[in-house]
């Protein structure tokens, strides 16, 4: 028998890994979360490398390209074969919607919601399901990326250990950001990118406490796909001599122009979603009835297949007329529209960085009109790339940064810079959501960003209240009011009707002070009755509560449990809401400052 006298190494192994010792080491140590995030750096690589494989023999098996091969980078001269393949993904799409329609009814959470409503809380079987279908949609020629399954299943397994270890609302947070980080920065063999991309997108910010694990988890993803896979993810942008400042001038206007183009696709997407839920077609018929559109416009050209990896090179190393950049142009982006308004899954990630490339070319065109300009067609596609990017994921930095590593030229991620802030300024001040945001705007919910507000509704008014309030009847005579309440006893009363329904609140110190006239004997209270209609609900947030108190003045609120029964289930002041407010907002700025 193994006992730990015969064998100490192996007793001091099991203490080591015992897991509530990795536990108390995650919870109290900032190097246990940098642990961590090594340990979901390497998942996430392997998840993404994975994925990848997986994608691209799927495109080798179903369309008969080689290894080296990109999708969309193909010449496949099989028209039938373009037209249905992305039918037969749809059809097999819709099967896993059907199926999924009768065994689960909670929609899913990604990333994004999950770290601003539910504190890094995410499922992991259902970040396993968003990738599959990512990979059926992807593989079978859909025209969307892969990005968004990489990012949610590395989320998914982040929150998953996050979970096991039992961290704190806050460090989940970051954990899932560090699942994030790895996917992007393997994804692009870029570890600066996915660093901010969970900054900017995931997080909602960027604290000294967050930055050791988030950069660790992506570096790490980024060693694991480069060993497993490479990266054939660079652009060569040639000999261009210098950047002067007349550069930044069509820099910052193409910034500008993709900002509108940016918001036109994203108005297209909600538009084309909208239009398949209002029409009389079933759910799970609907992949397929756009993998139809899709395959059509695949037989124009491939190049609107899958997420464009191999088209963007295509189109990047060689001179495209104007009229062929306009229409390939419009047909990526309405394949990628249908493809995702018809119930694909994937993103717009790359689809939004090989449009802006387009764009950018086409761009250059206008070069001549801009003196002393020395920019080149791909220098300026690499600017429209980013500047769409960002108008359409958001992540300025990110944008910037994925500039600078997949060029290796820092005066280039200068003009890069310069253009996708203005790209970032001119979405925000005239459309205000990012692709993400925009959809999470369509559902209803308020969110425009990954910061945690979640924390907020969770402070809500069934959490405050006291319950263990005393109620009068409403149609009591003063005398018999003032028997059951007497002066000091407390400040206010709540009524009720005979019905036991929320009539209003009395101030017990008014009753008292009103003069004494002996021919009001039996007078009721009907003159003292106060806020006959407003009144709290359990379900509200603080801050909720807060704005009904500002508007009606009132120190204290009867708490009903619905609009129909009007019974009364508690009572909240304004000063102990105020308080709690205020205590959960600072303990917020302390976590997002790190003193905490």
């Amino acid at each position: 028998m193994l006992t730990k006298l015969n064998f100490p190494r192996l007793h001091q192994l099991y203490r080591l890994l015992d897991s509530g010792r990795i536990r108390a080491l995650a919870r109290r140590s900032e190097m246990g979360m940098v642990f961590a995030g090594i340990a979901v750096g390497v998942t996430s690589g392997l998840a993404v490398t994975g994925m990848s494989l997986l994608s691209r023999e799927l495109h080798r098996l179903i369309f008969g390209i080689s290894e080296i091969e990109r999708l969309s980078g193909s010449q496949i001269n099989d028209k039938f074969l373009l037209l249905i393949a992305p039918v037969c993904g749809g059809i097999l799409l819709g099967l896993v919607f059907f199926i999924l329609a009768r065994t689960r009814k909670k929609p899913m959470v990604d990333p994004i919601e999950a770290n601003a409503l539910h504190g890094g809380r995410l499922s992991l079987t259902d970040s396993i399901i968003v990738a599959v279908q990512n990979l059926v949609s992807n593989g079978f020629g859909a025209s969307v990326g892969l990005e968004a399954g990489y990012v949610q299943l590395a989320a998914g397994i982040a929150s998953k250990l996050g979970l096991k270890l039992q961290l704190r609302r806050a460090d989940l947070r970051v954990l899932v950001g560090c699942g994030a980080a790895g996917a992007i920065a393997a994804a692009f063999n870029a570890p600066l990118t996915g660093a901010f991309y969970a900054f900017e997108l995931i997080i909602g910010t960027y604290t000294i406490v967050s930055l050791t694990p988030v950069v660790v988890s992506a570096l790490v993803s980024t060693l694991v796909a480069r060993l497993l896979a490479g990266s054939d993810f660079m652009i060569d942008v040639g000999e261009f001599g210098t950047v002067v400042p007349a550069d930044y001038i069509p820099a910052l206007l193409l910034g500008a122009f993709c900002a509108g183009v940016g918001i036109l696709i994203m108005q297209g997407v909600a538009f084309i979603e909208e239009l398949a839920r209002k029409s009389s077609v079933p759910t799970p018929l609907r992949p397929a009835l756009g993998g139809i559109v899709v395959g059509l416009l695949a037989m124009i050209t491939p190049q609107v297949l899958s997420a464009g990896h191999g088209a963007l090179h295509l189109n990047l190393d060689r001179d495209v007329a104007v009229t062929v950049l306009i229409g390939l142009f419009l047909l990526k982006s309405f394949a990628s529209a249908v493809s995702i308004g018809s119930g694909f899954r994937g993103g717009l990630f790359f689809a939004s960085l090989f449009m802006g490339a387009l764009l950018g070319k086409l761009f250059a065109y206008s070069a001549p009109y801009f003196a002393h300009a020395t920019l080149t067609p791909v220098i300026y596609a690499v600017v429209g790339m980013s500047s769409l990017a960002v108008a359409v994921i958001g992540g300025p930095l990110t944008m910037t940064f994925l500039a600078l590593e997949i060029t290796g030229d820092f005066p280039i991620t200068a003009l890069v810079l310069a253009a996708v802030i203005t790209s970032s300024l001119v979405v925000r001040s005239t459309f205000g959501y990012s692709f993400a945001t925009w959809r999470f705007h369509l559902r209803g919910e308020s969110i425009r960003s990954a910061h945690d507000v979640g924390w907020i509704r969770n402070l809500t008014v069934d959490k405050l209240m006291r319950s263990d309030v005393k109620t009068a009847k409403a149609n009591i005579t003063i005398d018999e009011f003032k028997k059951a309440f007497p002066i000091g006893s407390r400040q206010r009363v709540i009524l009720v009707d005979d019905a036991d329904k929320y009539a209003g609140i009395v101030h017990v110190p008014e009753i008292y002070a009103s003069p004494v006239d002996t021919d009001d004997e039996g007078k009721g209270l009907k003159d003292f009755i106060r806020y006959r209609n407003d009144f709290l609900q359990p379900q509200m947030n603080a801050k909720q509560a807060a704005a009904i108190f500002d508007k009606t003045e009132s120190e204290a609120l009867a708490v009903l449990n619905n609009l129909i029964e009007r019974r009364v289930v508690g009572q909240l002041s304004e000063s102990y809401t105020l308080r709690r407010y205020s205590e959960e907002l600072d303990r917020r700025r302390r976590e997002v400052s790190g003193e905490i």
